[in-house]
């Protein structure tokens, strides 16, 4: 299943240095332990939801025994439960601490939105990503309806925070719910409470600014074209802009779909840096500096907590890869390139199909959406 298309989306500490117990010589082991410290072989998949076929079965039960319908945009909730949304089911879902899988938004079937009423009576069409607000409120980027929505925790209701229904692009400067996107496809909060969106086939990241619910674009100009590194982001292109996330002082954090490439924003600046990916599609640059590196597809991304790692969804390339912002480079940290399933264990050897959604746990795991496979998975640096 492809998502949509332009044309027709907490954080952990930096995982341990894992080296073997002696080295040749210092000098060596220095080296070693710089190409290894992101490497693939350092880290172990689980799978904690999904048997591997599609379907609804096994709601209210144990998440590793339900099926799961393409799973996409992930979270960890404030009450500590994990988070996801199906874009063909049409859900979003939640595992609790003790395992058990349960629905809290979306009938599942195609209908009216069901704003101003009950979430679990609620319609999705290809809900992408989710994300929780500093208040504990869920957000939905609800793509096929071109609104972002938000489930109420306290009451239960659900409503549109951006977005009329109708593809287009219009509304900046004035409320966000009379605001036209084509395909909000991916949204994150910054650390002022503050609602970004990736509007990808505007080929632009717009904001609302949640006081006043007025909306503004802050990057990108509705070209298709490549970013020039250094230039000002508001006026520059952005090229498929499919998924950000936002650090602690604020960056935004962008990759591109069509554009196979992590920009940084930087907001003190105003600048857009080039971080990874050369701009064409491929798996390439394993263990090498990042900008020389080939992605493919980057459907997701999540910054850890200290800002020293960014995490992508490679989609095409069935893997999850890391740039490790502090020595620039570039690693697989799962999956083989090869589209599969599993197995679990090393993570090097774990096939994946097309994961589209990860997000980075405080404890230095990564959680997956392994879309195609139809599971969620997590994956653990190795002590």
């Amino acid at each position: 299943m492809n998502e949509i298309s332009s044309t027709t989306p907490h954080h952990p500490h930096t995982p341990a240095l894992h080296l073997p117990r002696r080295l040749c010589c210092p000098v060596f082991g220095l080296l070693l332990g710089l190409c290894l410290s992101a490497s693939a072989a350092s880290w172990r998949v689980e799978n904690i939801a999904g048997t591997g076929a599609a379907g609804r079965a096994g709601e209210g039960g144990p998440a590793l025994q339900a099926q799961l319908n393409h799973p996409f945009g992930i979270v960890r909730g404030p009450d500590g439960c994990l988070y996801f949304c199906e874009i063909n089911g049409a859900v979003v879902r939640k595992i609790d601490a003790q395992g058990k899988l349960t629905t809290i938004a979306g009938t599942g079937q195609k209908g009216a939105p069901g704003d101003g009423g009950p979430a679990l009576q609620a319609t999705f069409n290809q809900p992408h990503e989710i994300r929780f607000d500093r208040h504990g409120d869920l957000f939905v980027a609800d793509t096929g309806h071109q609104r972002v929505r938000k489930i109420d925790f306290k009451t239960g209701l659900i409503s549109t925070v951006a977005g009329t229904g109708k593809a287009g692009f219009s509304g900046d400067d004035g409320p966000a719910t009379n605001a036209t996107f084509k395909s909000p496809i991916s949204i994150a909060f910054d650390p002022h409470g503050d609602l970004f969106i990736c509007d990808i086939g505007n080929h632009r990241v717009r904001k609302v600014a949640m006081q006043t619910g007025v909306i503004t674009t802050v990057a990108g100009n509705g070209q298709k074209a490549p970013t020039p590194d250094g230039a000002a982001f508001h006026g520059a292109p952005l090229l498929g802009p499919r998924s950000l996330d936002c650090d602690k002082a604020g960056n935004l954090w962008v990759v591109l779909r069509e554009g196979n490439a992590l920009l940084k924003l930087d907001v003190a600046s105003g600048k857009a840096q080039h971080i990874a990916g050369t701009g064409k599609s491929g798996f390439t640059g394993n263990g090498g500096p990042a900008k020389l590196a080939t992605l493919s597809g980057p459907k997701g991304l999540t910054v850890s907590a200290d800002g020293a790692r960014v995490f992508i969804a490679d989609a095409e390339s069935h893997s999850i890869r890391m740039v490790d912002l502090k020595s620039g480079i570039l690693d697989a940290v799962c999956g083989t390139g090869k589209k599969g399933d599993g197995p679990t264990g090393n993570a090097a050897a774990c096939q994946m199909t097309r994961p589209h959604a990860i997000f980075a746990e405080a404890d230095g795991s990564v959680l997956v959406s392994d879309s195609e496979a139809n599971r969620i998975r997590v994956i653990r640096p190795t002590p």
